[in-house]
């Protein structure tokens, strides 16, 4: 195990970096790294939710009351490129580009054998010859109207790209949750190895050079969000027996000049699931804060896949199924899936260390009935502080919400989706006033308004 790392005063880092930052910035619309004005805590105990859900005449969305839904995007829609709106839309940052326009930069979580809504010019990864579905599109918005101005293919060749995370210099970051290649399992016919990250400006206008970022790690892939303090990279790995882990660049801004890669290892706690009959069942209670260092990683490229089990050896901590993953106002929040004593999912707060002190991990939430929680994935923090998180369950009767849960840990219903499917990708507009989502198949991108309280 490493020594902790110094962790350099919040506060002053971000004053030294500002300019550097600035420079790099693509026109990105963030006060946090979650593409989302800096939330406000409500005063605890004053909000229980928006009312009960009222059945949509279209069958596809319940909203309460005084909310709406409308959709800018659907499976097949023709695109400015001339290809055609992919299916499984997943993972999906919100950008200002300026001039009145916002961009959506969404993934498609496909794999070879599936429709990628036309041909693809470039790319990363082949199959027998033709560039693999997988990776992103980009939908332009009237900032005021949001009118659709364009949409696009603006990544191609890479496979499940499942959720990612947007970046303070106006990037999103992908997430291949798929670690395979040529020789390995379900690997036949590809021609190079997958399970990275990669990085797609919100600045772009069609495809763009597919780079992988190795440094960062290949593994099952899920989601990512940056420090805007630091220029630290979380990582969330979607496996029962999955790690967090951070990425430290050598400059902060620009990823692919590479890093170190670490995992996380909790002062005395090897495992946060709390589930039922394991050495670790219920060691976790809610609020309490526990210390946390990091384990430097090394063989990073992991062609065996084992990096979690590497890591693990060292002494990180198992997490149940690390999902959606965001940067708040100072913390960072974490889905695991399938944690807790009933299996229906935790919340982690992890938060970097201020003025030297070391970073500290927390269960913000834990589900004790289907009713509070169900498998949640993709999360976003509104700009009031709630968090915004989409169910992810599959079970012979799917009733996959969008989740809020109060500053103090109250959860309340905000959507269900009438759909034998998933919601995915929720994020808020630079001013806070719209929540948009992605129906994952057939896949349909909406914008949601509503009274959110402020």
């Amino acid at each position: 195990m490493t020594e902790p790392l110094a962790t350099p005063d919040r506060r002053r880092f971000l004053g030294a970096t500002a300019t550097a930052f600035a420079g790099l910035a693509a026109s990105g619309c963030m006060a946090d790294s979650g593409g989302n004005p800096t939330p406000a805590p409500a005063k605890p105990g004053s909000f229980a939710g928006y009312g009960p859900l009222r059945p949509d005449p279209a069958g596809l969305l319940d909203l309460p009351q005084g909310f709406s839904y409308r959709v800018l995007s659907r499976l097949g829609d023709v695109m400015d490129d001339g290809g055609t709106v992919p299916d499984r839309a997943d993972g999906m940052g919100c950008f200002d580009l300026g001039g009145g326009e916002i961009a959506l930069v969404r993934n498609h979580e496909l794999q070879p054998q599936h429709d990628a809504g036309g041909p693809i010019a470039k790319g990363f990864g082949k199959k027998d010859g033709v560039f693999v579905p997988g990776g992103t599109t980009t939908i332009v918005l009237d900032a005021r109207t949001l009118a659709v101005k364009r949409q696009f293919r603006s990544l191609g060749g890479t496979i499940r790209n499942c959720s990612g995370g947007v970046t303070p210099w106006g990037t999103w970051l992908t997430c291949e949750e798929a670690p395979t290649g040529p020789g390995e399992p379900r690997g036949e016919g590809l021609e190079r190895s997958h399970g990275w990250v990669f990085e797609v400006p919100a600045s772009a206008r069609g495809l763009v050079d597919a780079v992988p970022l190795t440094a960062m790690g290949r593994f099952n892939h899920e989601a990512a969000c940056v420090d805007p303090a630091t220029g630290i990279v979380y990582q969330t790995e979607d496996r029962d027996d999955s790690v967090i882990y951070r990425f430290l660049p050598k400059v902060p801004g620009r990823l692919a000049e590479g890093g170190r890669l670490q995992a996380m290892v909790v002062e005395g706690l090897s495992d946060t699931r709390n589930w039922p009959g394991s050495a670790a069942a219920a060691a976790m209670p809610v609020g309490r804060p526990y210390r946390v260092s990091w384990v430097d990683l090394d063989n990073v490229e992991a062609p065996a896949d084992d990096l979690r089990k590497r890591a693990v050896a060292k002494g990180a901590a198992l997490v149940a199924r690390g999902e959606g993953i965001h940067m708040g106002a100072a913390e960072v929040f974490i889905c695991s899936t399938s944690g807790g004593a009933k299996e229906l999912g935790q919340i982690l707060k992890l938060t970097p260390g201020l003025a030297g002190k070391p970073d500290t991990i927390a269960l913000f939430f834990e589900s004790a009935s289907t009713e509070q929680f169900n498998y949640g994935d993709n999360l976003t923090v509104a700009p009031n502080g709630h968090l915004i998180v989409c169910e992810d369950q599959y079970t012979a009767i799917q009733e996959n919400h969008i989740r809020g849960i109060t500053p103090d840990g109250r959860a309340y219903k905000l959507a269900l989706l009438k759909a034998q499917t998933e919601l995915a990708g929720g994020c808020f507009s630079p001013d806070g006033k719209v929540l948009f989502v992605n129906v994952y198949g057939p896949t349909a991108t909406l914008a949601i308004t509503g009274p959110w309280v402020a």
